[in-house]
């Protein structure tokens, strides 16, 4: 398997340091994979949100998703309907990825 590195984002105080982290991984040819649980799934209404979703493989929980307030048929700009989804997405990651890192 190339590079790659998992991104487990539990914590909606660090955008900051996920998209820095995220384009570093990308320069370097690292495949990415975000999964957004939690508190974290607010981040999905900041404007950087979208930009993470076309340069890294991004998935979000659906029940903390609707805990945190909305709809799930509210699908943030730039993810697919289908990328909504269990935490199967995090088992993903700690299953076919080199690195991992919780934010």
């Amino acid at each position: 398997m190339a590079k790659s590195l998992g991104i487990f984002v539990t914590n909606p105080d660090n955008m900051r340091h996920l998209v820095g982290v995220t384009k570093a991984a990308v320069a370097k040819g690292s495949k990415v994979k975000l999964f957004f649980t939690w508190t974290a799934t607010k981040l999905t209404k900041d404007p950087q949100f979208a930009e993470l979703c076309k340069i890294a493989d991004v998935s979000i929980c659906l029940d903390s998703y609707r805990k945190m307030g909305f709809d799930q048929n509210d699908v943030p700009a730039g993810m697919i309907k289908e990328k909504i989804a269990t935490q199967t997405q995090h088992g993903i990651i700690i299953e076919d990825y080199d690195c991992y890192l919780t934010l």
